[in-house]
């Protein structure tokens, strides 16, 4: 006969089971964490080179800049008196020490590769340098202060404009999705086409429209020139400027926000399981809640992060319509005075920005949705 096991036997093996499988799942945890973490950075290493590449066009971009160096030098030797009196040979020879000296200082004697190697690796370290051609709106040439004196402007726009049209589109949709095949669900299906158009397409015609012709709106900019002292009348002409861009990114975004996510709660919401809550006589708002937008949760989590980091770099093309002084703006000003540094370093930030995101929403995944195990 086996011998009867002693007590607590049983219950020691039970905790040593549960110590080896929380051990298990930590090991696993970890090792996908670093996995992930490492895969992501050098996804972004590899995007960060590759936008340094493409904003030195290949090299192209130094052969500019040395052009203009050339230009600055001969115009110092136009300008300064004592040295138009040099004769020919001797300018040639000051000429090119200054060329060679200016040169060496932006780093352009040296091979193009390792200068992006270089800037790479800056980029990695955000150590950002300073601009050449451009400045701040307080003089610095410092890119980290150029792009952060323009961030607050875009911030102010595109955050609040798109977590405004986010909630209002989630609303909007579970709305039309209780009223499948009514006049409104038609209305919005219908008019869904007009969200191909670009939000700064919209914006010409508003402004035309409320600005040229009704003069009720401003046509662009930040605030009136001066801008209002007193607190409240200067955030009153602050949303009165902000009135057109944001109507504009509604009219391009809007109508398509609220029909995809309507489309989609209406896919959820003919799953067996919402039946079976309906046939349990769970009420309208109750089923909504546990069983269509609890499911949905992973999407709409996704899509209002990247709306927040997609908000930190702007729109080029918009802010530069309505004269916004964001970094859509400066990323335009920079692109036409080459201003390398400016475009990698906004680049980077935005880089990071979406890598973080994509990292710690692999685990905001597993907290709200029971069926993603991290590291499976």
């Amino acid at each position: 006969m086996n011998a009867e096991a002693e007590p607590g036997t049983e219950q020691l093996t039970n905790r040593e089971l549960a110590a080896k499988s929380a051990s298990r799942t930590l090991a696993r945890i970890s090792r996908y964490t670093l996995t992930k973490a490492l895969t992501i950075f050098g996804t972004v290493i590899v995007a960060l080179f590759l936008s340094i590449m493409i904003a030195n066009m290949g090299g192209y971009v130094d052969d500019i800049r040395r052009g203009i160096i050339q230009e600055n030098v001969q115009q110092l030797f136009i300008n300064d008196p004592a040295l138009r009196r040099l004769n020919s040979e001797e300018k040639m020879v000051r000429m090119d020490e200054m060329i060679l000296a200016e040169e060496h200082r932006q780093g352009l004697d040296q091979p193009f590769m390792l200068r992006a190697v270089r800037y790479m690796w800056d980029a990695i370290t955000l150590d950002l340098g300073r601009a050449t051609n451009m400045n701040s709106d307080s003089g610095s040439r410092l890119v980290t202060q150029i792009l952060l004196e323009r961030l607050p402007a875009t911030l102010l726009l595109w955050t609040s404009s798109n977590i405004i049209l986010f909630f209002l589109s989630i609303g909007a949709a579970l709305f039309l999705s209780r009223r499948y095949g009514s006049f409104l669900d038609k209305m919005v299906v219908t008019l869904s086409p007009t969200s191909s158009a670009p939000a700064w397409f919209y914006g010409i015609f508003l402004i035309l429209l409320f600005a040229a012709i009704l003069k009720i709106l401003p046509f662009g900019g930040m605030v009136d020139a001066p801008p209002p002292k007193e607190p409240l009348a200067y955030a009153l002409n602050l949303l009165k400027h902000m009135a057109l861009p944001v109507l504009a990114f509604a009219c391009s975004a809007g109508i398509a926000s609220i029909y995809g996510w309507r489309t989609f709660f209406l896919i959820f919401s003919s799953e067996d399981y919402v039946e079976m809550a309906k046939a349990k006589g769970l009420s309208s708002r109750s089923i909504e809640r546990r069983y269509i937008m609890r499911p949905t949760l992973p999407a709409i989590i996704t899509n209002f992060s990247l709306l927040l980091v997609f908000s930190w770099s702007g729109a080029t093309v918009f802010e530069t319509v309505f004269n916004w002084p964001g970094l859509g703006l400066v990323f335009y000003r920079a692109i036409l005075l080459v201003e390398t540094s400016v475009i990698v370093g906004e680049t980077v930030i935005y880089a990071y920005l979406l890598g973080i995101t994509v990292f710690l929403l692999e685990f905001v995944y597993a907290i709200v949705d029971p069926r993603v195990k991290i590291g499976r």
